[in-house]
């Protein structure tokens, strides 16, 4: 059987994103969870994803079905799923609420990565669990030197900074932008200047959005 690397193409996901899908799909093989039930809260997700709050949204929406699903529930194990979902959203999706369509990707994801784990090798799935602990401690590290990098520079929303493009997505016309003198890279759509900027160009750009008050989150181009 092909591994799951091989068989399921994730170029949409981010690494950190990408391990997120794994772990949540592994927690809710393990539990048993219906990927049926999972795919109600994606539904939920997909139809509030354009508002500013989709993320808060679906969260509170997966606490209501854990606080109703003895009510709402089809069968004595529906509030067991619900928990399950909640429990393994919480862990390993509570760090993209603030960006709705990056949590709906996530999931997406997790709902295929279910139908394969149900089918797959134990020990290809035990693999995985390692593999991804090893990969988590890489990420945790990777957190750390981008914020450490954030922290020099005092940045905030409003200033101008220098950055230069290190890769351009047709789907989408997302260009992605590495501030100057940091590790941190981040995209943005920009239909409008897309095929008149090329990777490798240095440009100004503005910061438009904070994840926290040192770390940029939205970065935008400005003539």
């Amino acid at each position: 059987m092909a591994t799951i690397e091989s068989s399921i193409e994730a170029q949409s996901l981010s690494e950190s994103q990408w391990q997120a899908a794994h772990a949540i799909a592994i927690e809710l093989v393990k539990s048993e969870t219906d990927v049926n039930e999972l795919g109600k809260a994606i539904a939920y997700l997909r139809a509030a994803v354009s508002k500013s709050d989709a993320g808060s949204k679906f969260f509170k929406y997966i606490k209501t079905l854990v606080s109703n699903g003895k009510q709402i529930g089809h069968s004595g194990k529906t509030l067991d799923y619900y928990r399950s979902i909640e429990n393994a959203c919480d862990r390993f999706l509570r760090d993209y609420q603030a960006d709705g369509l990056a949590m709906l990707q996530v999931l997406g994801w997790t709902s295929r990565l279910m139908r394969y784990y149900k089918t797959a090798p134990i020990g290809e799935l035990e693999a995985f669990s390692e593999k991804r602990s090893a990969g988590q401690d890489l990420i945790t590290q990777k957190q750390a030197e981008i914020k450490a990098s954030a922290k020099s520079q005092n940045f905030a929303i409003g200033q101008i900074v220098e950055a230069k493009i290190v890769n351009k997505k047709e789907k989408g016309k997302e260009i992605t932008y590495e501030i100057i003198g940091t590790i941190i890279k981040l995209s943005n759509k920009e239909p409008k200047i897309f095929d008149d900027l090329s990777v490798g160009q240095t440009v100004m750009v503005s910061i438009v959005e904070m994840k926290d008050e040192n770390t940029p989150k939205k970065l935008k181009y400005i003539a």
